[in-house]
């Protein structure tokens, strides 16, 4: 069965996690472009990515893609807290985007349940 994507709740808020992301660390230092802030960006834009192209896909490789999404916000998550540790950013927003992506995560994983 093939899947709208812009129409999936996973993906939609995986896009908003993306741009809280993108936005978020705007204001990292400098010398964190090519570390942090890349390794961050990356793993939110994988997340709505890997739901997109395994839309199209049957349901068995669809769950492969969602997988990979999974892990991606499981990456992510864990990079807010590098970046919370290294007071890059502030106790309340990493508690308002952890929250989305816990979220993001549970939809997920009972998403990938009901594919079977």
């Amino acid at each position: 069965m093939k899947h709208n994507f812009k129409n999936l709740k996973i993906w939609i808020i995986a896009m908003e996690i993306t741009s809280d992301i993108h936005n978020l660390c705007l204001d990292f230092p400098k010398n964190e472009v090519y570390g942090l802030v890349s390794q961050m960006n990356k793993a939110a834009v994988s997340m709505p990515s890997n739901i997109a192209e395994g839309s199209n896909r049957k349901n068995t490789h669809f769950k492969h893609y969602l997988n990979i999404s999974l892990g991606s916000s499981f990456e992510l998550q864990t990079q807010l807290l590098i970046a919370l540790q290294n007071k890059y950013i502030t106790q309340e927003k990493t508690i308002e985007i952890e929250n989305k992506i816990i979220e993001f995560q549970k939809m997920t994983t009972g998403f990938i349940s009901k594919l079977g």
